[in-house]
């Protein structure tokens, strides 16, 4: 990972000062690095000799990064990983720009790696991303999506890139294709588990913890697992108060909501299914020659749904 953020760092040259100025700031934000990890680890449980592994791992970082300097425009948020969004500090216009950026210096870089089935899966991954997100723009508000319908945005925007980074690390090792898909299936799994918790904490995190307020997404309109639950097996008046939280958006109904959530055994049956998408994860994988890389793969699946931040 030391060598992947050499990477990184190198890759982020602009002679343009804003450019690096936005960049650094959110690649030197922190984050788990968790996408480049599973690039990383995937290669190695197949015994992948070499470095360019290390390339894949930032270009992922830098689709992953785009995507988050995006996504703070469009949500109108101030605060991520505990600190400042670069839309609060430098504005949408440079926001949204610089991560045009990102995408194209990632798209340089993945050229030079000289694999088309990369390309492919690269570009493939960046389209259905953001197809998700706007499939999640048409979802916020609407109080009528169900699970199945969530399930989709969250295939799309969020477990894609998990999946694109597992199914590289297979690629660049020159895996079978039987190999790649399981490794691929993993990193899907992977994303809806971790997406999943991510929604669970937005109702049961701190802000310190999270690095964001607690709420958030019942702010944007969001209708997540916890609230489609609640309002699916709450209380007649829980679920319209509920669906009038989403349809309104805003915060100012948040206590009565979080009843609502608590009431229905929400954040427990959204934990659940996080929980049994990381043990079909774990099971696509199961038939790998056991290594340092597969366990840490394991053990990444158990990190996703026992995580608190």
């Amino acid at each position: 990972m030391q060598a992947v953020d050499g990477v990184i760092r190198a890759s982020l040259h602009s002679d343009v000062v804003l450019v690096r100025q936005v960049a650094e700031h959110i690649i030197a934000g922190g984050g788990k690095r968790l996408r480049p990890a599973l690039l990383i680890l995937a290669a190695g449980a197949f015994g992948f000799q070499g470095d360019a592994h290390h390339r894949l791992a930032a270009i992922i970082e830098f689709i992953h990064t785009a995507t988050l300097l995006h996504d703070d425009v469009v949500d109108e948020s101030s605060l991520r990983r505990g600190r400042a969004t670069s839309n609060a500090l430098f504005g949408n216009a440079a926001s949204v720009l610089v991560g045009d950026f990102l995408y194209s210096r990632a798209f340089q870089m993945m050229v030079t790696v000289g694999n088309m089935r990369v390309m492919e899966v690269l570009a493939d991954a960046t389209n259905t991303i953001a197809e998700g997100e706007v499939l999640q723009l048409m979802n916020c508000h609407n109080a009528d999506v169900d699970e199945a319908g969530y399930l989709r945005v969250i295939r799309c925007k969020t477990a894609k890139l998990f999946e694109a980074a597992t199914r590289l690390g297979a690629v660049v090792s020159a895996a079978n294709r039987a190999d790649e898909e399981a490794m691929a299936a993993y990193g899907m799994h992977l994303g809806t588990a971790f997406q999943l918790i991510d929604d669970v904490l937005d109702y049961s995190g701190s802000a310190v913890e999270m690095g964001k307020n607690v709420g958030d997404d019942l702010g944007e309109g969001k209708p997540t697992l916890p609230l489609i639950h609640a309002m699916r097996h709450g209380s007649a008046s829980a679920a319209a108060q509920v669906r009038e939280a989403i349809e309104r958006g805003g915060i100012s109904d948040l206590s009565a909501v979080l009843d609502a959530i608590r009431d229905s055994g929400a954040l427990e049956y959204t934990r659940a299914q996080a929980t049994a998408q990381a043990r079909i994860a774990c099971e696509a994988i199961s038939h790998l020659p056991r290594s340092n890389q597969l366990d840490t793969l394991l053990e990444l699946a158990r990190f996703a749904v026992e995580r608190n931040f």
